[in-house]
């Protein structure tokens, strides 16, 4: 074969090599890592992680004696989300206590998160989950309609700087350990006409009364 001919045939093979990978690539419903990683990403853009496990609804009112509900809106107040204002609520026979008012500032609610699902309640969100590494996945197929049980390890992407702050960490303790270093988890996958979906998620634990976890 001539130097010519041998040169083209190269060429051809090479192109057609790239073309199977784009191919493979593109094949949103083939059963790789890439597809995996994908829909669980596309998942959690739309599910972040947030302080609080049920959405609320500002103004809140707390009383000045009961340290575990007003540590965490202090937090929020030193980082400018919520504006603090003191009262004394009257007690019937009991006379009065006093009692602290929060409500969102302007750069709360810049940083809040709307429940489209209750209007007026909302959360503070700080991050979404991210794959760093696909652990497992159980045996599965690209026919649609199949499912893969996938253990993985993620990192919590964009956190604001209130969020990172000392002080909503410690009101927070959620918060130190959602974004310290990669977390494990685990989610069901099931093959759709349109690629790989997350069928059911596995929540962060909300471990304490001031911390967050998904919402779902």
């Amino acid at each position: 074969m001539s130097m010519p001919s041998i040169r083209t045939t190269l060429r051809t093979a090479a192109l057609c090599g790239a073309a199977l990978a784009l191919a493979t690539g593109c094949n949103k419903k083939a059963d790789n890592t890439l597809n995996f990683t994908s829909a669980i990403n596309t998942y959690y853009s739309a599910h972040p992680a947030c302080l609080w496990s049920d959405p609320i609804k500002f103004p809140v009112q707390a009383d000045t004696s009961d340290n575990s509900k007003t540590s965490g809106y202090d937090a929020l107040v030193d980082q400018g989300l919520l504006v603090r204002t003191t009262a004394e609520k009257k007690k019937f026979i009991l006379g009065s206590k006093q009692v602290n008012n929060y409500d969102l500032s302007d750069k709360g609610r810049a940083a809040w998160t709307a429940d489209t699902t209750q209007p007026g309640y909302g959360n503070f969100c700080y991050g979404h989950r991210k794959v760093s590494t696909i652990d497992s996945s159980t045996p599965t197929t690209d026919d649609v309609g199949a499912t893969t049980q996938i253990a993985y390890h993620y990192t919590l992407a964009d956190a604001p700087s209130w969020a990172t702050a000392a002080e909503t960490q410690t009101a927070y303790p959620q918060l130190q350990s959602d974004l310290a270093a990669p977390q494990n988890s685990q989610a069901t996958l099931t093959n759709t006409s349109n690629g790989w979906q997350v069928s059911s998620a596995k929540s962060l634990t909300n471990t304490s009364t001031n911390a967050g976890k998904i919402v779902e």
